[in-house]
């Protein structure tokens, strides 16, 4: 199974490597879930098992642009429900879910030259009338249990909340702290601490390219066979994928 999280124990200071202060660092790095949570029982468990090893505070790390609603929910209420303090700090991007995951933080914090965006949620429907319709309910009542973490955290009015999700709004670390999404911005000594970590920087193309390559996959759409003459570079446009979704459509 592939995780896409990863703990590191941090040491009180270098005088004293052996004595531990309890704090643990948390890194979410791309995409939250691989494979939806939706009908796992294992995933889930093994999450909360690993953070609630230890009884330290607990520092995690974003740099994910969303995934799972399901999986970044139960991630929340874990955080949420930790007997320890959760600092966020959000060092690349938290869009999307990993924005939800966010929320969950005792204190948030981004950096300077990080990225927010929130959005109304996604899904793929088929069927009559009465099944879209029932999909459409269903859009609803998720979009409201998001605005419950971004209401709770931000004291702004769920009408506003609901503006910027419908507006699919992308925040910097100064609009996310005058908005109330954030605590505070990440100084330089504080990005300093951070552990080396490899990961990827998400922009709005890129992350609109992961969802509609996974929306694409759910549909399992099949490319084509090209023949050798006339076969073009790698690689896979929103144009593209937007294309082959409108011809499923008709």
């Amino acid at each position: 199974m592939r995780k896409f999280w990863r703990w590191v124990d941090s040491v009180k200071n270098a005088d004293e490597p052996i004595e531990t202060s309890g704090e643990r660092t948390l890194y979410l790095n791309g995409t939250i879930a691989e494979s939806t949570w939706f009908d796992d029982d294992v995933t889930p468990a093994l999450f909360k098992e690993e953070l609630n090893a230890g009884d330290g505070d607990v520092v995690v790390w974003i740099n994910s642009p969303g995934g799972d609603c399901v999986a970044a929910a139960q991630i929340y209420n874990m955080l949420i429900d930790y007997k320890g303090n959760v600092t966020v700090k959000i060092d690349g991007i938290a869009a999307s879910a990993a924005s939800v995951i966010a929320m969950a933080g005792t204190k948030v914090l981004m950096s300077p030259v990080s990225m927010m965006m929130i959005h109304n949620p996604v899904t793929i429907a088929m069927g009559d009338a009465e099944d879209m319709a029932d999909a459409i309910e269903m859009l609803s009542e998720v979009k409201e249990s998001i605005m419950n973490a971004y209401e709770i955290k931000t004291g702004m009015s769920r009408a506003k909340i609901s503006h910027l999700m419908d507006a699919t709004t992308w925040m910097n670390a100064n609009k996310a702290m005058e908005l109330g999404f954030i605590d505070g911005i990440l100084s330089r000594e504080e990005r300093a601490n951070e552990q080396p970590e490899v990961s990827e920087l998400f922009s709005e193309t890129a992350v609109m390219n992961s969802l509609m390559g996974r929306i694409a996959e759910k549909c399992r759409i099949k490319k084509k066979p090209v023949p050798a003459d006339e076969k073009k570079p790698e690689g896979r446009s929103v144009i593209s994928l937007m294309e082959r979704l409108s011809l499923l459509e008709n």
